[in-house]
């Protein structure tokens, strides 16, 4: 592995590629997990690991133990606990006529604070995390907000059908036909549709490779110039090394993402090596003339392998990749409220938008 350090951040060129997987049902119930892990939290950044101590004195039921109900209101009052200073934009509610079954999606359109309704600006189409399960407007805001301020964009946040009252490709279809219909009508919500890029956080970032591998493969699909994919989840694989150091501790547990898989894939019928399932299972040529793309991984955190190989594997097919690891970092980081001011945080978002905003008005 080669890498440049750049203060507190290493921008990564994985040498490595994952195994590929076994069957669904044998990662869910009889897992290899041969490593022991480190739950020592050395090399954290002090408030990260000060906000992993105080969950584990909580010691609330993990995340995976819960209804999804309950999870969903626990990843809430998570958020809600660690007040934060939140950042001035314009936010429309609006409901589209689409979706894979007929149905409608609504949408929340984020506009810089000061815009005029008539500027058309860029648009990015944000895809959120939770493991399909959880999250919501409410546990984004901030970073949307921030996202929207600094990029000097609009940034359309799409309310998919969460899991498991939903079953992949159920929410991957929702986001795709919101996406094409910003690009088809992005005059009416005052947005530039002309320039668009589509962006997510971990099983938001799956999505967002998902929707730009769909615009590829299908004959109307939209236009999309660049996505950004912070700490994406790009395989059904629990065995990485990543995987096994961190698998339980630093916030996003090895189980719970079992958990996660579980309630999303209908494990009677979901090829889990289906490159929209797992992007990291496609080909060469199905990830070539892909667009531009960041990739954010955050060190302490089970999914930074399997980001880092997919970032290595497009750079394989062709595609521009930058990829960035940030040192002493969890999973969610640039989520989290309790994390929303440690100098990672605030970097990898203002990284993230310096990008899409020379990207998009370029």
């Amino acid at each position: 592995m080669s890498f440049l350090v750049l203060g507190n951040l290493i921008v990564v060129i994985p040498s490595f590629s994952l195994s590929s997987t076994s069957a669904f049902t044998q990662f869910a119930y009889g897992i290899n997990a041969t490593a022991t892990a480190n739950t020592n939290y050395t090399g954290l950044e002090q408030n990260t690991k000060t906000f992993l101590l105080d969950m584990e004195a909580k010691n609330n039921p993990p995340i995976n133990t819960l209804p999804p109900n309950e999870a969903r209101a626990a990843l809430s009052g998570l958020q809600s606990s660690y007040p934060v200073v939140m950042p001035e934009a314009q936010v429309q509610n609006q409901t589209i006529p689409v979706g894979p079954n007929n149905e409608t999606i609504t949408i929340q359109i984020v506009r810089p604070a000061g815009i005029s309704e008539n500027q058309l600006l860029p648009v990015v189409m944000y895809f959120h995390g939770g493991g399909w399960v959880l999250g919501g407007f409410d546990t984004h805001e901030r970073l949307i907000k921030e996202l929207a301020n600094a990029a000097n964009v609009s940034v359309v946040y799409v309310n998919y059908t969460l899991s498991p009252e939903a079953k992949f490709p159920v929410a991957l279809e929702e986001v795709y036909a919101a996406t094409k219909w910003v690009a088809e009508n992005g005059q009416s919500i005052n947005v530039n549709s002309s320039r668009l890029a589509v962006a997510g956080d971990s099983v938001g970032g799956n999505m967002a490779t998902g929707i730009a591998m769909l615009a590829k493969e299908r004959d109307d699909g939209p236009n999309i110039s660049f996505q950004a994919l912070f700490y994406p989840v790009t395989d059904v694989n629990f065995n990485t090394p990543s995987y096994l150091e961190y698998q339980s501790g630093y916030h996003l547990s090895r189980d719970a993402m079992i958990w996660f898989w579980t309630n999303y894939l209908d494990n009677r019928t979901t090829n889990i090596k289906d490159p929209l399932v797992s992007p990291l299972q496609a080909s060469i040529e199905q990830l070539q003339g892909l667009p531009p793309t960041l990739v954010i991984t955050d060190e302490n955190d089970i999914l930074r392998d399997e980001g880092e190989a997919y970032a290595h594997k497009l750079m394989e097919a062709g595609v521009p990749v930058a990829s960035v690891r940030y040192l002493g970092t969890i999973h969610d980081f640039m989520m989290l409220n309790a994390l929303a001011n440690t100098p990672a945080a605030a970097e990898a978002i203002s990284q993230a938008a310096s990008i899409i905003n020379k990207v998009l008005y370029s």
